[in-house]
């Protein structure tokens, strides 16, 4: 079966904030479902399918539904980290299809700038259970220096350097000048990032994303319910997921799973990387965006560098534009899982509804990619493809 046409994401909401104190993490996930449900034109009592990951406070959807008060037939609780939220627009469009929800919600909501969360510093001790942390917990595994291993690995096989790393960054500024919301709206040159304090060797204070309060959420939805509603019709042509892990002993840090999401998302798309007009790429560091567009056909194998250089990735400028509301590096990473936020922006171009001075002309497929644990361990990667009909 194929999921090819056979939903529609209906509302797509982000929540302005940035730094809430005074909410609590469930309320968060409230306040966004409501803000996609009145973007759709629908209403809670409309929602039969449910869907969130380890951000959810208590028992997940259990806890939600009951908290939303929603009565649903269907729920799901993929937790892959920061690329959950793609993977759940293609489970919400399985389930659709095979007629077990007509109506999917999926929220995400956290807090840890209120609590104080420093840029991936913090070490991933988890669970003793856990079959990688007794090997790896005494060597100090953080979020930034896993990401940072990775990097330095690119440049070493081929010759990345790190103002080419930094266009990501300077793109991503271009962008965020313009989002009233977004954390960090001044333009940055490759000078600020590659002069900003090291954080983890070869990755700067300024190729790290912002830690950011708030969330988001979407509704995907039967073909027969978009088409009832008054809003543009945002259609899911292709998906893909992959998780890469150490493959045995067989480790290899210059591709991620990426190159199998993606290549599952455009045969079932039917479309090329040439094809897509907008690209949202998570970018929890700049390392993580280059090997995202290599790994997904938009240039070769240790070409990114010269593929992000020189402003290819600034709307109206580059060839490629992408996350143009500032992304991670920016404007927004709630919950350290940005995912979701990249198939929002997704759908504003998809609708001709991003800022004016970014949006991309004849936005008509775009590509919305999210990568979810640490590329330098073992992470999941998930590719989504949709269409404006």
């Amino acid at each position: 079966m194929t999921i090819k046409g056979k939903a529609y994401i209906a509302g797509a909401y982000e929540h302005p904030t940035r730094k809430a104190p005074d909410k609590s993490l469930a309320q968060l996930h409230a306040e966004v479902a409501i803000g996609a449900l009145a973007d759709a034109g629908l209403t809670k009592d409309d929602v039969d399918g449910y869907f969130c990951a380890g951000d959810a406070p208590g028992m997940g959807p259990l806890s939600m539904v009951d908290y939303l008060n929603l009565r649903v037939r269907h729920v799901d609780s993929t937790d892959v980290g920061g690329s959950s939220y793609l993977l759940h627009v293609a489970h919400a469009a399985e389930a659709i299809a095979a007629g077990k929800c007509r109506v999917a919600l999926i929220t995400l909501a956290g807090r840890p700038r209120s609590e104080g969360m420093a840029t991936g510093t913090q070490p991933r001790a988890g669970n003793l259970a856990q079959p990688d942390v007794q090997f790896e917990y005494p060597y100090g595994v953080t979020v930034a220096n896993a990401y940072a291993m990775v990097a330095m690995r690119h440049m070493h096989e081929f010759g990345t350097t790190s103002e080419q790393l930094a266009w990501i960054k300077v793109a991503a500024s271009h962008h965020a000048q313009h989002n009233p919301h977004a954390m960090l709206r001044d333009v940055v040159t490759v000078a600020d990032v590659v002069n900003s304090p090291m954080v983890a060797d070869p990755l700067h204070r300024l190729d790290c994303c912002v830690i950011s309060d708030g969330g988001g959420a979407l509704l995907v939805v039967a073909p027969e319910v978009a088409k009832s509603l008054k809003r543009p019709l945002v259609k899911v042509i292709g998906a893909g997921e992959a998780p890469k892990g150490q493959l045995g002993g067989a480790v290899d840090l210059t591709y991620s799973g990426a190159r199998y999401s993606g290549a599952a998302a455009f045969a079932e798309a039917g479309v090329k990387p040439s094809d897509i007009k907008y690209a949202s790429i998570y970018d929890s560091f700049t390392i993580t965006v280059l090997m995202q567009l290599e790994d997904l056909g938009f240039c070769a194998k240790g070409e990114g560098g010269k593929f992000v250089a020189d402003g290819n990735l600034i709307s109206g400028v580059g060839k490629l534009p992408f996350n143009t509301d500032g992304g991670g590096l920016c404007n927004n990473h709630p919950a350290n899982r940005g995912g979701i936020t990249k198939v929002i922006e997704a759908v504003r171009q998809l609708r001709g509804e991003a800022h004016p001075a970014v949006q991309v002309r004849n936005c008509d497929v775009a590509l919305a990619h999210g990568t979810g644990g640490l590329l330098g361990t073992r992470h999941g990667s998930a590719t989504l493809i949709m269409e404006r009909e």
